[in-house]
């Protein structure tokens, strides 16, 4: 550890603001947002022309650039860029922030600003902040301490943990391929093969719903249930947290109910989860009702567009009455059992590459703060 050197991390980061200028060469933008990176992974890119991109759309970045996002840093909207489209553009609601190569491996500090003890204290500090939003200035993010191992090691460390997000990476690329795969066959069986005797019903009737079971739990609460085996928190879209408890034990569908409801494309917020977790007020808590599976019921939702039944002009909301009353056609029985039967295989599947990532994320983040304190140790 003599090796090692304390110092302030705007030693050896500076933030790059560059945005786009009249002089801008393209005539379309590749956009990331931060609703575009869930748990530090980037879901996809909008395309917009340069006239009519949103405002926000102004960021330039680079290979090796980090983009972190300034509002409520615990959401971790972060993000490695690595060999960027030309025409990529960020939007201002991340800091862009460059490493000076001689001093830091980008990679590295990509990991310490992703590591939980980084997070937590920007987030103090976000909550801290005078702005409308909890969020932060590129100031706050230079002023952290960093222990700084030699430039070969920091490369080390970073191998190890980009080679466990490699596979993890993997799983979730095959799982989206598997998704798609039952996707295919059920949009063909029940959309474009429908027969017109199929009698109209809702989706009340398929589902059961068991929001009066959820806890909210405030962040000093949750901060207080870290001790021992720890369980997901979910939020409307993603997992905000992990605790020690939780109050519910199987599989089930969330969608999200309050905030954020929908896709750009009008599909629903869906999250499917098995074994045990908690989940606070804003997402909906749901169950397939028999011979409907759950993840025939997930199908249905994925590509359903639920504009109708969202309310709110500020805060999207969609209350039970209306989700209970979706559309949802009488499909014949044997049809139910024939598709609940040939994607057996592919949900189980899913699920068995859900069980190795979560093992994979484990491994990497009980290593995270071992390797970046020195506990632990790497050699090339």
């Amino acid at each position: 550890m003599s090796s090692w050197k304390e110092c302030k991390l705007g030693d050896i980061i500076s933030s790059n603001n560059k945005s786009i200028d009249k002089n801008y060469e393209f005539e379309n933008i590749q956009y990331l947002d931060t609703g575009s990176i869930t748990n530090n992974k980037i879901d996809g890119f909008q395309e917009f022309k340069i006239s009519e991109a949103p405002s926000r759309a102004k960021r330039l970045v680079k290979h090796q650039d980090i983009v972190y996002s300034t509002v409520r840093p615990i959401q971790r909207h972060f993000g490695f860029i690595e060999n960027p489209m030309e025409n990529l553009v960020v939007s201002t609601g991340f800091s862009v922030i460059e490493t000076k190569q001689k001093l830091a491996y980008p990679k590295f500090i990509y990991y310490f600003l992703l590591s939980n003890e980084t997070v937590e204290i920007l987030d103090v500090i976000a909550e801290a902040s005078t702005s409308a939003y909890p969020s932060l200035k590129p100031s706050d993010i230079e002023n952290l301490d960093i222990s700084l191992p030699p430039l070969e090691e920091q490369k080390a460390i970073a191998e190890v943990l980009s080679s466990l997000d490699d596979k993890i990476d993997l799983l979730h690329h095959q799982n989206h391929t598997l998704e798609e795969l039952a996707q295919t066959l059920f949009r063909q069986w029940f959309v474009e093969e429908a027969k017109e005797e199929w009698e109209d019903g809702t989706f009340g009737e398929v589902i059961e719903i068991f929001d009066n079971k959820r806890i909210p739990l405030s962040k000093m609460e949750r901060d207080k249930m870290k001790e021992g085996k720890l369980y997901p928190y979910y939020g409307a879209a993603q997992i905000m947290d992990y605790i020690n408890d939780f109050i519910f034990d199987g599989e089930y569908i969330l969608m999200g109910e309050d905030g954020t409801v929908r896709t750009e494309e009008g599909y629903p917020i869906l999250q499917y989860t098995t074994g045990k977790f908690w989940v606070n007020n804003h997402t909906h808590v749901l169950l397939a009702k028999e011979p409907y599976s759950n993840f025939f019921i997930w199908n249905y939702l994925a590509k359903k567009n639920i504009d109708e039944i969202v309310t709110g002009a500020v805060q999207p909301k969609i209350n039970q009455g209306n989700l209970k009353s979706l559309d949802f056609p009488k499909y014949p029985l044997d049809l139910i059992e024939a598709f609940n039967e040939q994607s057996q295989a592919f949900f189980e599947k899913i699920n068995q590459n859900k069980k190795q990532i979560q093992i994979l994320e484990n491994l990497r983040d009980t290593l995270l703060p071992k390797l970046l304190s020195g506990e632990a140790r790497v050699k090339k």
